[in-house]
């Protein structure tokens, strides 16, 4: 139950470091922001520095020649190729109403931005020889994202949970869809309910995937005795394993 997290921190690279520091140094579970970019150099990391790189400007340049596109808004009018964006004017919402759209309950579809080439979440599990369980997760957030946006990664229960008592859940994929289920809180507690790792873990997939059928995501679910396993929808997924008995990293490859 300690937690550090730090979200939209800017100029500062080793946002990790930050979030332990966070948990180690503060009664706070999340500092946001120009201030959590401060208290991390403040606490002694690197900063203020630039992040960019040449392929990430080169990147950025080729989606502003390309009218912003794709992006993350929806039923907004820009002002020009790039924004300003504002409300449409006439949305299918009645004033003092609900929409009408997906009365099955399944969310309108989205065009995910999320993928292989274009994400870089890391999360971590980590079972010490004390049998401590501990977990992170560091991510550069969404490619061309509204600036502001916080993801799942900050999040606790959503991009990773940790339990010494149960074990351990990291997640990967569209953060804006799998925070709204907490993912990783559901896979740590379906395994203290009894379930194994391989089942808690495609639970909780499922849960998003019934909702969000074209959502693209994964979870690795580990429990205190060190078995793991993974669940993941949208595409084929990988994960790494490092144990005592095992004398290389070991890959394991998780089918949709």
């Amino acid at each position: 139950m300690e937690v550090g997290a730090v979200a939209a921190m800017r100029f500062v690279k080793d946002g990790i470091r930050a979030a332990k520091l966070v948990m180690q140094h503060t009664k706070h579970t999340l500092l946001v922001g120009e201030k959590a970019s401060a208290f991390a150099i403040s606490m002694g990391l690197p900063g203020p520095s630039n992040l960019s790189s040449s392929d990430s400007i080169s990147k950025w340049s080729k989606w502003k020649e390309n009218n912003c596109q794709p992006n993350f808004w929806k039923d907004v009018v820009p002002l020009d190729s790039c924004g300003p964006y504002h409300a449409k004017a006439s949305m299918d919402v009645k004033e003092g109403g609900c929409s009408t759209r997906n009365l099955m309950g399944i969310a309108e579809p989205r065009s995910s931005l999320v993928g292989p080439h274009n994400h870089d979440t890391i999360s971590m599990a980590v079972i010490d020889k004390m049998g401590h369980v501990a977990v992170g997760t560091s991510t550069n957030g969404a490619t061309y994202k509204i600036p502001g946006r916080v993801g799942d990664g900050p999040i606790a229960g959503s991009s990773a949970y940790a339990d010494t008592d149960v074990g351990a859940c990291g997640a990967t994929g569209d953060g804006d869809v799998m925070m709204r289920f907490l993912p990783c809180y559901q896979v740590v507690e379906s395994m203290r309910l009894g379930m194994e790792p391989m089942l808690a873990a495609k639970d909780a997939i499922s849960r998003i995937a019934r909702k969000f059928p074209d959502f693209v995501g994964a979870v690795v679910a580990v429990n205190k005795n060190g078995v793991h396993a993974g669940a993941c929808h949208g595409w084929t997924f990988e994960y790494s394993v490092r144990s005592p008995v095992t004398v290389d990293v070991k890959v394991f490859t998780v089918l949709p």
